[in-house]
């Protein structure tokens, strides 16, 4: 013990030469003298409701710091920045100047289905005459066209599919991603989409949190019941035997609780299934007709539920006294020009609101931005509530608020910098928001709009 006592000493001695100070003082990324440095967060919160989510947190004059770990190490003024000893000898592999921008953390999507071939560009037409989603979706087409086409796609085909969305949602500041299977309605096809999302998060910046999503819709000629308890007997044991061996990595698990597709008792036998399996419950929702969701979700304790144009005010209530996320989308309301979700109901009464783009074969949206300026024109949320909704509540909503959602000392460097002295342009631009650079870890990933790896 004495010889290891020595040895530690004589380590910790060597690290404190003037060579080893150079190395520790060197820092991977500064983006200095902002206009802004927006936080949203600066004490620790992990996620915002009520009126909490018009109050974001800003530092004019600020400068982001993050290290070689890729976490943040500083998010404070320049000057108070500069009186620091520490800083004053530091240096950095990427030294940005921030003047005149704002500095905004990655946006995190709360909802999406990424992962899929064979597009409906033709089932555009047939709503814009009037077709409901239902009645496209009976009609053969919706999930059912997707569907066939992904079960027939080889997992290299849905993998390139996938990262090239992945980029362009990058383009537009998303750093974090929530990923479903569901384009499979059987075993093999939900492993290999969720084999799919796993593999292409090793190697792609944007961070994916996976949602197993098997209980999408009733495979056609198949009753609910039955298909329900497929889900739970064969593809959830598969699912953590996959999970095991380290195949696939879902951490949540979703489902379609619709009048129609899977009520309530179903829902609720899949999403407890999960809950054994560890898996936290993130699920659809009071979409097309009033479920009983915002209850259900309040009962089981989930994390999210998402959609909830049909919520009850006993949901609402239900969900706030829980508080359970609302994962609300507003691509799907002005797509399939339906009213949108109660979002202003839902802020008033203490139920942290959450943003996602539900980037899908029906609501072909990859950006946050627009998803922030529909939210506030459609929905009536103000900017602070939008910005809030696409970075620490979503972060929450998906399970990872500890580590993104804020630029704050020890959580990830993933941050925007826009092109502007006001970081509201990045919703006003809807369709071309200013965003000049985006970076994950720390690490420049886009510059505008041009990939950097």
């Amino acid at each position: 013990n004495g010889n290891k006592v020595a040895a530690i000493f004589a380590i910790s001695k060597e690290f404190c030469t003037p060579r080893y100070r150079v190395i520790m003082s060197k820092f991977l990324t500064r983006v200095r003298n902002a206009a802004q440095l927006v936080q949203v967060c600066a004490q620790g919160e992990r996620s915002k409701a009520g009126k909490a989510m018009d109050d974001v947190c800003v530092i004019t004059d600020g400068t982001l710091v993050v290290g070689l770990d890729g976490n943040i190490v500083a998010a404070e003024k320049d000057e108070e920045l500069l009186k620091q000893a520490w800083y004053q000898q530091a240096s950095f592999i990427h030294d940005i100047d921030g003047s005149g921008m704002s500095i905004l953390p990655g946006f995190v999507d709360g909802h999406t289905h990424p992962v899929w071939s064979g597009d409906r560009v033709h089932e555009f037409a047939m709503k814009l005459a009037g077709a409901t989603y239902m009645e496209v979706h009976e009609a053969g087409g919706g999930i059912g066209f997707t569907v066939r086409h992904t079960v027939s796609s080889e997992q290299a085909e849905l993998e390139t599919l996938f990262k090239e969305r992945l980029d362009r949602m990058m383009r537009f500041g998303t750093t974090t991603a929530e990923c479903k299977s569901g384009y499979g309605l059987e075993a093999d096809t939900e492993m290999k989409m969720l084999r799919v999302i796993h593999a292409v998060d090793q190697r792609h910046p944007v961070h994916c949190v996976s949602n197993y999503l098997g209980a999408h819709s009733v495979p056609k000629g198949r009753a609910a019941a039955e298909y329900t308890k497929e889900v739970v007997e064969v593809q959830l044991p598969l699912l953590a035997e996959c999970k095991a061996r380290g195949e696939i990595n879902p951490t949540l698990i979703d489902v379609f609780c619709e009048k129609g597709v899977f009520e309530v008792p179903e829902t609720r036998a899949i999403l407890e299934a999960g809950g054994r399996l560890g898996l936290a419950a993130n699920f659809h929702g009071d979409e097309l007709h009033p479920m009983g969701s915002g209850e259900l979700g309040a009962e089981l304790g989930v994390l999210a539920i998402s959609h909830l144009e049909e919520v009850s005010d006993a949901g609402i209530a239900a969900m706030a006294q829980a508080h359970v996320f609302a994962t609300l989308l507003p691509t799907t309301a002005y797509v399939l020009r339906i009213a949108p979700p109660p979002a202003r109901k839902l802020i008033d009464a203490g139920v942290p609101v959450a943003l996602g783009s539900d980037y899908n074969p029906n609501a072909h949206c990859l950006s946050l931005p627009h998803v922030m300026n529909l939210a506030c024109v459609l929905m009536r949320m103000t900017m602070n509530e939008a910005l809030v909704a696409a970075t620490i509540n979503a972060a929450g909503s998906i399970g990872c608020a500890d580590t993104r959602g804020s630029l704050e000392k020890g959580k990830r460097g993933d941050f925007v910098v826009v092109a502007a002295r006001k970081w509201e342009h990045v919703v006003y631009e809807q369709c071309d928001p200013p965003i000049h650079l985006v970076a994950v870890g720390g690490e420049p990933v886009c510059r505008d709009g041009r990939l950097l790896l």
